[in-house]
């Protein structure tokens, strides 16, 4: 570990990578350290983000008892008074060198899966589009707490694989059911697909939404505004959103961010 990790979480790292290096031992190539953390500083609700590098698939008795036991070590979003929400996403380095996409994500932990993973539940391998978005982050800026270097291990992504993958997750979030409870969650998603979009790089959420806020019609300020405010942990996240303001913006922001991506990644 480096003196650039953040002080509050070092002791809340050395444990993940304590649990992690202890169940995939020898499999585990790298463990590394991306997101919120380094990129923008931690906000109240962040969570830790971690990526994990495997020689070799592990097999299901392993990652049931991986994620069992990283719950001890990680807790919802402002729910606890030194840990926050672990979110380690698991690939094994064949299948992403040579790299192809959607790029195969072996296994992923985070607080959205407490309840499944309490209840045994353990996700399955998927092709996963966002995963050229997550190692195009973790190219940008990340530290290797286990291992050796991402660029030691990994490939960049192709910028047309990270421009696909913006424009795949633009097919979500087609109703109010979809953003329903996650609401300055899908709002600042957008902004930063916006902000990749037109830029080609990543940024924070709240610095997205800021440079988005500058370039939107009035209307949708608001909305913006508000998922902002509740990132930094300015207003309460329970707030109410109006239900036609939310839908206009969302498809405001799908419909021009469409338009800014090449046609052949549309």
């Amino acid at each position: 570990m480096t003196s650039h990790i953040p002080d509050a979480i070092a002791e809340q790292l050395r444990l993940a990578c304590d649990v992690i290096g202890r169940q995939l031992a020898a499999n585990l190539l790298a463990i590394h350290l991306y997101g919120s953390a380094l990129d923008g500083g931690l906000k109240p609700r962040s969570d830790i983000d971690l990526l994990v590098i495997a020689a070799e698939r592990p097999d299901q008795a392993t990652l049931r008892h991986l994620q069992r036991t990283l719950l001890a070590i990680s807790a919802p979003p402002g729910q606890h008074r030194t840990l926050r929400a672990l979110e380690a996403t698991l690939i094994v380095r064949g299948d992403v060198v040579p790299w192809r996409h959607p790029a195969r994500r072996e296994w992923q932990f985070g607080e959205w899966l407490r309840q499944d993973i309490l209840a045994e539940i353990l996700e399955p391998p998927t092709h996963d589009p966002d995963i050229a978005i997550l190692l195009t982050k973790a190219h940008q800026h990340s530290i290797a707490l286990h291992g050796p270097a991402l660029s030691e291990l990994l490939q960049p992504v192709p910028q047309r694989n990270f421009l696909q993958a913006l424009a795949d997750t633009l097919t979500l979030w087609n109703g109010p059911d979809d953003w329903r409870d996650e609401e300055a969650n899908i709002v600042l998603t957008l902004s930063r697909i916006w902000y990749s979009a037109q830029t080609g790089r990543i940024a924070p959420k709240d610095v997205a939404a800021d440079w988005l806020l500058q370039r939107l019609p009035d209307e949708h300020h608001t909305v913006v505004a508000s998922a902002r405010e509740v990132y930094l942990g300015q207003s309460d996240s329970a707030a109410r959103w109006p239900a036609a303001q939310m839908a206009a913006f969302i498809h405001f922001a799908k419909a021009r961010i469409s338009e800014i991506l090449p046609p052949e990644n549309s």
